[in-house]
């Protein structure tokens, strides 16, 4: 962590210097280490239905690796009684309340924000003005900013007049997901309520995940 504040740019009065490393959140050790560089580290967690992202997951991975198992088998520790493995990354990632549980330890609620993937998806705008005022910035990126490309299925970010291309998410998004039977769909639907409930009492947010 230090080795990585040591390559950040010098931030001077009035600047704000961000990191973007997603494993942070579920990283055990990452609440302490950040806290032990600055305590006044203010945390954006951008988080989606977790049986969405799960199967998004396993859709990348498979991209790569198009001989693993099928993702009803990976789900699974045992089928015929409906154990999920919580040990496989794409089911155990989405176990949000648990991983908040460890940054609380080191940081107050005040200092996060939570961002719904569907929100920033369907209003962009309104997600960025929600990190903008957390943050306390200027609301300089509005809904004049974004325009949706149908092809990949999310909004793409409009650059400053005289520039280039618009910037969209990269080739590795938007890819359409494998079908995925619908009972397991439905078993991890209900493996995953109790804990999207915490997760919402918690932040003090519903995310309609239900």
């Amino acid at each position: 962590m230090f080795y990585h504040r040591d390559l950040m740019p010098k931030t001077l009065e009035g600047q704000i210097t961000m990191e973007k490393t997603p494993s942070y959140f579920v990283t055990r050790e990452a609440p302490a280490r950040i806290h032990a560089m600055s305590q006044e580290t203010k945390l954006i967690v951008v988080v989606r239905d977790p049986v969405t992202r799960a199967i998004s997951d396993y859709t990348q991975t498979l991209s790569k690796k198009p001989d693993i198992p099928t993702f009803e088998i990976l789900t699974f520790k045992n089928r015929s009684t409906g154990l999920i493995d919580t040990s496989w990354s794409a089911v155990q990632i989405g176990l949000y309340a648990k991983h908040l549980d460890g940054w609380l330890q080191f940081f107050p609620i005040s200092q996060m924000l939570f961002v719904s993937g569907e929100r920033l998806i369907q209003d962009p705008a309104g997600e960025m003005a929600r990190v903008q005022d957390f943050l306390g910035l200027k609301r300089i990126i509005t809904d004049k900013h974004f325009y949706f490309n149908h092809t990949k299925g999310f909004p793409c970010l409009k650059k400053p007049e005289g520039s280039s291309k618009p910037h969209c998410l990269g080739k590795t998004k938007g890819r359409p997901h494998p079908d995925i039977d619908p009972d397991v769909v439905n078993r991890l639907r209900d493996f995953y309520r109790p804990f999207n409930k915490k997760f919402y009492q918690m932040t003090g947010k519903d995310f309609g995940w239900d």
